[in-house]
């Protein structure tokens, strides 16, 4: 009777281990998948695989969201916050005058674009995904732009430079030889004060 005891509460015990291992948050999900979409791509955004790669059941997946469509419109809305959204709130609520262009292009041509790379590449055979990508560049040049305003570059030329400096930060990501593919940050501030140059 008392085996019998031990091994009911032992197949107890298990159940609620693997049950609490099945139990991830929201946030869990969204991590592992942007993740999965920087190493992978896109392709490996199932229900499935992104399960086997947490070793958790799909009932874990299906607790948080109603489809892998809704998984990934979240993955979406996710980075648009924290690599767009967020960024412009954090420097606006930090940062005065001049020095938001500098803080703005060092944070830009310094970071991981490994995950940037991923949604420019999902975007290009999916629609929703380049709708969103195509918003988060419009929301990256106006930004730039509204700071070489405030910096005393006339509205007329703050657009083509934005641009310019947008087209610089995306072909960044680009430069196969690692010599020409940074930039310290001395420089970065040299080249934020001649985009803030007034026009002739």
């Amino acid at each position: 009777m008392a085996r019998h005891f031990v091994s009911i509460h032992m197949c107890m015990v298990q159940a609620a281990t693997d049950s609490s291992k099945d139990r991830l948050t929201r946030e869990q999900w969204i991590a592992h998948g942007l993740r999965t979409l920087a190493r992978e791509g896109a392709s490996a955004l199932k229900t499935g695989m992104l399960a086997e790669g947490l070793n958790v059941s799909r009932g874990s997946f299906y607790w948080h969201f109603e489809s892998i469509s809704d998984f990934r419109s979240q993955l979406l809305a996710t980075w648009q916050e924290r690599a767009t959204d967020g960024v412009i709130r954090e420097i606006d609520s930090s940062i005065t005058g001049p020095a938001r262009l500098t803080y703005l292009m060092k944070l830009a041509f310094e970071e991981d674009r490994s995950l940037d790379r991923a949604f420019r590449s999902w975007a290009a055979s999916d629609a929703d995904a380049a709708t969103v990508v195509a918003t988060v560049d419009a929301r990256r040049v106006a930004y730039i732009a509204k700071l070489l305003c405030e910096s005393g570059v006339d509205a007329r030329v703050s657009m083509p430079r934005a641009e310019f400096i947008y087209w610089a930060y995306i072909g960044q990501s680009s430069v196969m030889n690692s010599a020409h593919g940074s930039i310290t940050e001395a420089d970065l501030g040299d080249l934020s004060g001649l985009f803030c140059r007034p026009s002739a």
